[in-house]
């Protein structure tokens, strides 16, 4: 068996920009100027801070707690088995109440090309929920090369959409600043959060670096700054050229009519739907792993090819699916309150696992997770009624089937003056 080929500087860095970046920043940027008017720049920047703490201390967690069971085993390695079962269910959770929600972002940039409303975006949305899950029920899945791809064509849309619209950005479209009050940029918070999942799922990836003490600084600086600067940009220029129509749920659709016509909102949509079927895909294919290890059991069904657990995921997916996109066609939930559901467990997730670096490092690596595991609390408290629903699935989980293993803390090895002096000589 050949072991997985080592990473370099510029690769690893590319991983982690696209696991930040996917289908969520082409509806949030809108969503969170709706909520927050151009004060909802704040937030972004408050969330770019804990994104950049959220990367150390997950960076930490995957090179110190190799684990199969990835978040419930960083949970579980310093706060217990039940709260790791709990951080297990609440990202399956999210994931299956996500899927359903990143397909209508790309189904709103699909209504907008068809020239239909609510019921025409719904619709495309829940096609493109049928094709997916009709993909990974068959055993697709998304290579990663794809996804850089993928990722590499909206970080190119972006430009063109900022670069090719800025001269049509107006200061007036920055007054009234805070038109919802400053409570607003809390609310806005909440839901940008979404934007930030990711640091999580690559973690792993550092046992396929060369040399990770060198190679791992600068994989995340590079990440952290090119995803800071896309968020930046895009939230900057829809609330500066978009005006009062920066609420838009197809944000990117409106700059690119201004900056390239009216073909604009035409290429926004092809882009919206292949990332939605990609990112949607890898994160089924992730979450199938996760509850095969949740549930521990011994799997049964051949490599690569989804077994009853799978399937079982895959119908749950649809059933609520049919629930939430079903209360959207018919104006029961907001698309604000859609994206607050998955966001709430990601931030419950994120607390578990920041929570539990707080009990096992020590130094600068404790004083960092303390901030991050403060900072998601912060936002937690905005959530509203979701994160009602975010505990009840935390105590259904904590209850649920034990992990296979409890991983222990690998620590590096101290090395004293005396041994650094005996070397030497």
């Amino acid at each position: 068996m050949t072991s997985a080929p080592t990473l370099s500087t510029s690769h690893g860095a590319a991983l982690y920009v696209g696991a930040l970046l996917g289908p969520s920043l082409l509806l949030l940027p809108g969503l969170a100027a709706a909520l927050a008017g151009p004060a909802s720049i704040v937030a972004w920047l408050g969330l770019l801070a804990l994104s950049g703490l959220l990367a150390v201390v997950f960076t930490a967690l995957g090179t110190r707690l190799p684990s199969g069971a990835g978040v419930a085993g960083y949970a579980a390695a310093g706060l217990g088995a039940p709260v790791g079962r709990a951080v297990g269910w609440c990202f399956l959770a999210a994931v299956v109440c996500g899927a359903p929600v990143v397909c209508l972002i790309g189904g709103s940039y699909g209504g907008v090309l068809l020239g239909g409303g609510r019921t025409v975006s719904v619709a495309a949305a829940a096609l493109l929920l049928g094709v997916v899950l009709a993909l990974t029920f068959g055993g697709a899945r998304t290579t990663t090369t794809a996804q850089l791809v993928l990722v590499a064509v909206l970080i190119g849309l972006v430009l063109v959409a900022v670069l090719g619209s800025v001269s049509a950005a107006r200061a007036t479209n920055w007054t009234p600043f805070a038109p919802h009050g400053w409570a607003s940029v809390g609310g806005a918070a909440s839901v940008l959060m979404l934007s930030f999942v990711g640091w999580e799922a690559v973690a792993p990836l550092t046992a396929r670096l060369r040399e990770p003490a060198r190679q791992l600084p600068r994989i995340m600086t590079i990440a952290f700054v090119l995803t800071a600067a896309i968020y930046l940009a895009l939230a900057g220029a829809t609330i500066g050229v978009l005006g009062t129509d920066a609420g838009t749920p197809v944000p990117l659709a409106g700059l690119l009519r201004v900056a390239v016509g009216s073909v604009g909102p035409a290429i926004a949509a092809v882009a919206a739907v292949a990332l939605t079927l990609a990112a949607t895909n890898a994160y089924l294919t992730g979450a199938a792993a996760l509850a095969a290890e949740l549930r521990a059991r011994r799997a049964t069904e051949p490599a690569g090819r989804p077994g009853p657990r799978g399937r079982r995921l895959q119908l749950g997916i649809a059933a609520t699916g049919v629930l939430l996109l079903g209360g959207a066609a018919t104006g029961l939930v907001s698309t604000a309150q859609l994206v607050a559901l998955p966001t709430t467990l990601f931030l419950t997730v994120y607390r578990g696992c920041t929570a539990s670096a707080a009990r096992l490092f020590a130094g600068r690596l404790r004083v960092v997770a303390v901030l991050a595991c403060g900072t998601v609390g912060v936002v937690l408290v905005f959530t509203g009624w979701t994160l009602v629903a975010a505990l009840l699935v935390a105590i259904a989980g904590a209850a649920g089937p034990q992990l296979r293993r409890r991983p222990q803390l690998r620590r590096r090895p101290r090395v004293h003056a005396t041994q650094v002096r005996a070397a030497a000589g």
